[in-house]
């Protein structure tokens, strides 16, 4: 660009993940260390994601933030950890090459504008998917190369895992400053073709309580939570590690949900203690096991995060036959919304004993929808310039 244009603008989008082995419980408040490592599945930004746009100019007044729509406090001290980190990284880059131009003075303003295509703070991740797209999308701003999972991490933990697409763990680390306590890609997203993620949305509500207090509550209180920290989630990390690259679903499968009744089991030994599941939620988690009994094998594997949304991993071949139990379970209220979003999944015809086995109590209206996924990559600039979440005096577009 050139020097004289007005407006430095850049758009990129980033993806929602899903722990399959929990994150709960930091060890570092103000940099977000967490007590123990975790890893995910990155979910496709066709069907999940969050956009932002960032722009400098010398025009701007003050850094302002835009979260779907509205004007929303910038400075929210996470907002600004990822703010200074990524002005921090940028002047030492400058420092470092002494010829280099500097045309975006880092004393401009910035303006950035976010919007998530799924429902906010519902137990989906979009927390993760917004800092991590914030941090791309400054580095791409500044010109900034090189490690930047740990600047997302100081965002919202989970967003270091946003940052790369596939499989990913999160490494605690050992080092008080946390420069260790890094995002890693175990397996990219073209590693298991077959891997679906179906998300059974039963609420979009807000949670009661949020994850960053119920999680440092969880540590202060639960020995559960510390005896699942130091004895149960190193194994696991390695076994999952393990499972994924031998594309063994059986094994991936059933340690998803035991890590998931884990993570639930140490909020419920929280004090007071707190509870993400609800009914919908516990009759899901029944379905899948009467599912899998059914088939003799671990065919669905759900695993829910701090809300009553589940997450159903399964193969492709599973689909349509497991779609079709979940609409039998929970008979979709007939108000003309599409039920099933995403991607497609076909017809199944269901034997009369699976139904009288498998589809117990239909519940109607329970499920809200389900959207269809798969794994997918990290973090994509957008190019055109149409797609920019703000226009050119810096202000976000009517129709974004």
């Amino acid at each position: 660009m050139a020097e004289e244009t007005p407006l430095t603008v850049v758009t990129c989008t980033a993806p929602v993940n899903i722990a399959v082995v929990k994150y709960w419980g930091k060890r570092d408040e103000e940099l977000i260390l967490p007590i123990n490592s975790s890893l995910s599945v990155t979910l496709h930004q066709d069907q999940l994601k969050t956009t932002t746009t960032a722009a400098i100019s010398r025009d701007f007044k003050e850094d302002r933030l835009w979260l779907n729509g509205e004007e929303a406090n910038v400075g929210h001290p996470r907002l600004q950890s990822c703010l200074r980190e990524m002005r921090r990284l940028a002047r030492k880059r400058r420092g470092g090459s002494a010829g280099a131009a500097a045309p975006l003075s880092l004393s401009y303003k910035v303006h950035v504008a976010s919007v998530n295509n799924f429902p906010t703070a519902a137990g989906l991740a979009s927390s993760a998917a917004g800092y991590a797209c914030l941090v791309h999308t400054l580095a791409r701003l500044y010109g900034v190369e090189g490690e930047l999972s740990d600047v997302a991490r100081q965002g919202s933990g989970s967003a270091c895992r946003s940052m790369l697409g596939g499989f990913v763990q999160w490494l605690m680390g050992e080092r008080p400053d946390g420069k260790d306590s890094v995002a890693q890609q175990v397996a990219p997203e073209t590693h298991w073709p077959e891997l679906r993620v179906l998300i059974l949305v039963v609420s979009a509500e807000k949670k009661p309580v949020g994850s960053t207090a119920g999680m440092q509550t969880s540590v202060d209180t639960s020995r559960l939570l510390k005896h699942r920290a130091e004895a149960v989630v190193p194994e696991r990390m390695a076994q999952m590690i393990q499972f994924i690259r031998q594309r063994d679903f059986e094994g991936f499968g059933q340690l998803t949900m035991k890590d998931s009744n884990q993570f639930h089991a140490t909020c419920l030994d929280t004090f007071p203690p707190i509870f993400y599941l609800n009914d919908i939620s516990r009759r899901i988690i029944a379905l899948a096991h009467r599912f899998n009994a059914h088939h003799g094998k671990t065919k669905v594997a759900y695993t829910f995060d701090a809300g009553p949304n589940a997450v159903v991993f399964t193969l492709a071949d599973t689909v349509d036959e497991f779609v079709e139990v979940v609409k039998c379970s929970f008979p979709p209220e007939s108000n003309g919304g599409q039920f099933l979003r995403g991607l497609p999944a076909g017809p199944a015809l269901l034997s009369e004993e699976l139904l009288s086995t498998v589809v117990l109590e239909p519940v109607p209206g329970a499920i809200r929808y389900i959207l269809l996924t798969e794994p997918g990559p990290g973090p994509q600039p957008l190019d055109d310039p149409n797609l920019h979440l703000l226009g050119a005096d810096g202000l976000p577009r009517l129709s974004a």
